[in-house]
This record gives structure tokens, sequence and C-alpha cells, in this order.
């Protein structure tokens, strides 16, 4: 599915002017049908599942309880 400039900033949350700086670096891959550009969104496929992924691990770490000190002494 093909997708405008100001739709693939929304999708990547950026400036719509980085996407076109993006495309003319050829760090995004664009297709111009003579008027605009028009980006693949499949490219982004792996982006948004490891984006996921990284959300959940995170969750996951801020979701941990912390271990109890090991160095503290029971002084009696």
């Amino acid at each position: 599915m093909y997708k405008t400039v100001a739709e693939t900033a929304q999708d990547l949350n950026m400036p719509m002017h980085q996407v076109v700086r993006y495309i003319h670096q050829g760090r995004i891959k664009a297709v111009h049908d003579g008027e605009r550009y028009l980006v693949n969104s499949a490219q982004f496929d792996t982006y948004h599942e490891q984006l996921a992924r990284i959300k959940e691990e995170i969750e996951a770490w801020r979701n941990t309880p912390i271990p109890p000190d090991i160095d503290i002494k029971d002084e009696d």
C-alpha cells in the first residue's frame, strides 16, 4: 500500500521535511509519480514490529520488582 509523504510522516511520528530529506538521501524508498512522492508502507513493517517488541520489553522491565539487596547484614 502506498502512502503520501504526509501520511508516512504521521505514521513514523516525524516532520514531513525529514521524511522528504530521507527520501532524497535514499533512506526511505519512494516512487515519484510526477506530482508527489508515494512511499510503500510495507518497508516499515519490521520497524513497527521492533518498536512494539521494545515497548513490551521496557514495560516488562518496569514491572519487574527490585530484588532485595544481598549486601544487607542482619545485625542482632
